[in-house]
């Protein structure tokens, strides 16, 4: 009975039949998925190397606009002025550090043990209350250090900081040096229908940024200054440590301004309450004055198509440098 019967089996295309229309769709499909995973993993596993390629992008934007801005007033060629910028920049980072190591080594010490006094005294008084549990303030503050030493043990030690430090300078000058190198070598992994478009929304976004950046330098010379001037006024300790570490700090959103103002009401506190009130005062100013006029001054000069929300989004993006910001160097760099 069996035998009988016809066989209507049908012969399919198999994998090794890779020129059939149907197998070469499902083998890129498959490698759609495995490109993927493979780039998730990438970036999971290479996340350090990134963010020093990110830092160096950002760094990249500062030389830039710097070129750019020389190029106003300076006859030179592109070159030259990176040149000149590259060397200012270098000059000032390099007699900051030897005028702050000179100046105030001493006040550092200072501000250590001051910091660190100021901490135990504020845990006795929420052990008094009742707002932490009874025990030595010195075993709190060592648990304290304790975790932000494992916290900070991702970064690595003094060595593979200024090793980074010294990566991200090197990257940010390549990058800056030929810029149109490596934008249309990111264009060329692109189709051809939207290398347009990728060329213009990198050209608006080299723009933005290097006003951003401009604006948060402006920023963070302004804050230091001003808390410095404020704090000499009102008889606050190592006011002129206390400006130069608000202004470096500025540069980091959020995060730099609640350390700094931290590290300012702790000054203040220990030399007595007068000092410790005008500390918040000068605190409160110092950030009402960059988040309204200074931040509102660069933004007014800028586009308004975009809601606020978009704009401060961006600038956090950006000033995060070396940690969280992303860009790309823009075909309209090279004058």
């Amino acid at each position: 009975m069996a035998e009988g019967k016809s066989d209507t089996h049908v012969e399919q295309p198999g994998p090794a039949e890779f020129q059939d229309p149907l197998i070469r769709r499902e083998f890129q499909r498959a490698w759609v998925w495995i490109g993927s995973l493979l780039l998730v993993a990438a970036v999971i596993l290479l996340w350090q190397p990134l963010l020093l390629i990110v830092g160096g992008l950002v760094f990249t934007v500062l030389l830039d606009g710097g070129t750019r801005l020389l190029g106003r007033y300076l006859p030179f060629s592109r070159g030259l002025r990176l040149a000149i910028v590259t060397l200012l920049g270098f000059g000032f980072l390099g007699w900051v550090l030897w005028y702050a190591g000179t100046t105030f080594a001493a006040q550092f010490e200072a501000l250590r043990l001051t910091v660190e006094a100021q901490g135990m005294r504020a845990y006795a008084w929420a052990a008094d209350h009742g707002l932490v549990p009874e025990g030595s303030s010195d075993t709190a503050v060592q648990q304290l250090l304790g975790s932000l030493g494992r916290v900070t043990s991702v970064v690595g030690s003094a060595i593979g900081a200024l090793t980074s430090a010294f990566l991200i300078l090197i990257i940010g000058i390549f990058f800056a040096v030929e810029p149109k190198v490596y934008d249309r070598g990111v264009a060329w992994m692109l189709p051809m229908r939207y290398r347009e478009d990728y060329y213009a929304i990198l050209s608006s976004v080299g723009f933005t940024l290097r006003r951003l950046l401009f604006g948060r330098l402006v920023g963070m010379v302004v804050e230091g200054l001003f808390t410095f001037a404020m704090l000499s006024v009102g008889g606050v300790p190592m006011a002129a440590l206390l400006g130069l570490l608000t202004g470096i700090l500025a540069f980091i959103p959020n995060i730099g301004a609640i350390v700094s103002g931290i590290l300012m009401v702790a000054v203040g506190f220990s030399a007595g309450t007068d000092q410790g009130l005008w500390a918040i005062f000068t605190y409160f100013a110092v950030q009402n004055i960059d988040g309204y006029v200074i931040r509102r001054t660069s933004r007014a000069r800028r586009s308004t198509s975009r809601p606020p929300s978009c704009w401060r989004r961006s600038s956090s993006l950006a000033r995060c440098s070396a940690f969280w910001a992303c860009c790309s160097p823009t075909r309209s760099w090279q004058r």
